[in-house]
């Protein structure tokens, strides 16, 4: 992020190549795209292999299909935690921001409530 909120100064952070590829990762994994492609790609391997017994390379009860399987899943459990580390990180600096502006607004109001009190007191003499 690069930028200014009211007077804070917002760091540009650039991503890594592996934090990049991490969030990629776990963008597409958790996608309705990946969902159905990975349906439509397990329906496919267990009719083709079922319907062509003899000539299928991978038979019931499908030993090379959860390998496969479990090899995405060991892949893809770690990336998704890096991305949700990083959500993590992101989401504490934000909290960081965000108090930051709550306490300047906070005195800011404190300030406003000193002068309407201020007004009010003024206004009170005037009229006695």
């Amino acid at each position: 992020m690069n930028g200014n909120i009211n007077g804070l100064k917002i760091p540009k952070h650039r991503l890594t190549l592996g934090q990049e590829f991490a969030d990629l990762i776990t963008n597409f994994g958790g996608s309705w795209t990946f969902i159905l492609t990975l349906i439509i790609f397990l329906m496919v391997w267990v009719t083709f292999n079922a319907i062509f017994l003899k000539v299928g390379f991978d038979p019931y009860p499908f030993i090379f299909l959860n390998l496969f399987l479990s090899s995405l899943a060991a892949i893809q459990a770690p990336i998704i935690l890096m991305s949700q580390k990083r959500q993590v990180e992101r989401d504490h600096i934000q909290a960081e921001r965000d108090f930051i502006v709550n306490r300047r607004a906070e005195r800011e109001i404190l300030h406003l409530q000193r002068d309407m009190d201020f007004i009010k007191t003024q206004l009170k003499k005037k009229k006695h």
